[in-house]
């Protein structure tokens, strides 16, 4: 069957194999079929010798948490996030991928009002104790969310969904730091509710496309740099360009920047202040470091607020999160987990500091601190205004 993928990007790959060490899947199961190259040769089977979807195909595409760690590995240049994304939006489109209930689960995101009356209701059930723990839902999912205010309109801060229904105080954090090197905010809140990045993991395509266009509608109105704190959201959002190819696509997503990248090129408008006593280990979510690659920030931004930054010796393997992947796959996601742990354990932080809300989460599931880059570094400025209000500097 056709798969509809480019034959030329397909063809790119030589199955050199130098993808294996980089690939979480592969990694805790030993299995080529669960392998970026794995993956593409069946890719190949069905679009070229019409082989059959047959379980263990799909197993193998299905089990893929689109990490995307294989390609920066690939002396090739394979774009292999975009063979998954297409493959996985060809068998939606004929059935055979991700599940209705998960269609239907994901609409809230589109609806801000209905998304936090939803995680409202959600967080009281999990408080009592009646959400299965494969959800891995954090203990301080809120009831109530402080409302958002808007500072000035030097930048835009993307708010999104998931996030800001579940994670708000992070974005509260962002907008303090931000505020701190002397930039007015403006909070997108609900004028551009979701990215799509979760729809274009599950293959809906026609969605993040919807999404795409609306924010674009919303924020073309100026070219304020557009601020974003989760990762996933980031990589979404600066490929719109690619992903409508059109004019205004490629103009919203040059102004798209992850915050500490955005950042790391205003340290010097910061006040300088008395760093945390804390050895923080920095987890790079996948996005952030194999997709926008602009994962060092993170270092230069947290450097001058903490004692110490410690690096993993995992070369940024995933840690299992991938979108709902923990939920969908949570025996493999907690495999993948597992050796995330293993490598934070050998570094010994205080804490764990992660720029993406899906595997902070997912590591907390597990036992492991772990805070956003922005709450630590709001928390040092909040220590200097303390200090500075009792005359002590």
């Amino acid at each position: 069957m056709d798969l509809k993928l480019d034959d030329d990007e397909l063809n790119k790959c030589v199955q050199c194999g130098l993808c294996l060490p980089h690939c979480p899947t592969f990694a805790v199961t030993g299995d080529e079929a669960k392998s970026p190259r794995g993956r593409i040769k069946l890719m190949r089977e069905v679009q070229n010798n019409d082989a059959p979807l047959t379980d263990e195909v799909m197993d193998s595409f299905e089990t893929c948490v689109q990490c995307r760690g294989c390609e920066p590995a690939c002396p090739s240049q394979v774009p292999y996030g975009h063979l998954m994304e297409q493959t996985r939006e060809t068998l939606v489109e004929i059935g055979r991928g991700t599940p209705r209930w998960q269609q239907i689960a994901m609409k809230p995101l589109s609806h801000p009002r209905l998304l936090r009356s939803g995680s409202t209701m959600l967080a009281i059930a999990n408080k009592v104790g009646i959400v299965p723990n494969r959800f891995g839902l954090p203990d301080s999912l809120p009831i109530r969310r402080e409302p958002f205010v808007s500072s000035g309109d030097d930048v835009w801060m993307f708010t999104g969904c998931v996030m800001d229904a579940w994670q708000r105080d992070i974005h509260h954090s962002t907008q303090q730091v931000i505020e701190a090197a002397g930039f007015g905010v403006q909070p997108t809140g609900d004028l551009v509710p979701c990215c799509g990045a979760l729809h274009a993991h599950a293959g809906l395509g026609t969605d993040v496309q919807s999404f795409a266009e609306q924010m674009i509608d919303a924020l073309r109105v100026d070219d304020r740099p557009i601020l974003v704190n989760s990762a996933g959201c980031g990589a979404a959002m600066k490929d719109y360009g690619a992903l409508l190819q059109t004019d205004a696509a490629v103009a919203l997503s040059a102004r798209v920047f992850d915050i500490h990248e955005w950042l790391a090129e205003h340290l010097d408008k910061f006040p300088s202040v008395t760093p945390l006593p804390l050895r923080v280990a920095v987890q790079d979510p996948c996005h952030l470091r194999h997709v926008q690659q602009v994962h060092v920030s993170t270092r230069d931004v947290l450097r001058p607020f903490v004692e110490q930054v410690v690096e993993l010796d995992d070369e940024g393997l995933c840690c299992g999160a991938g979108g709902a992947y923990s939920v969908m796959q949570p025996d493999l996601a907690g495999e993948i987990r597992a050796k995330k742990v293993e490598s934070i354990g050998r570094s010994g932080p205080d804490i764990v500091a992660s720029a993406n809300p899906g595997c902070s989460m997912h590591l907390a599931a597990a036992g492991v601190q772990t805070v956003h880059p922005m709450q630590l570094v709001a928390q040092a400025l909040s220590q200097k205004e303390t200090d500075t209000r009792s005359g002590l500097s």
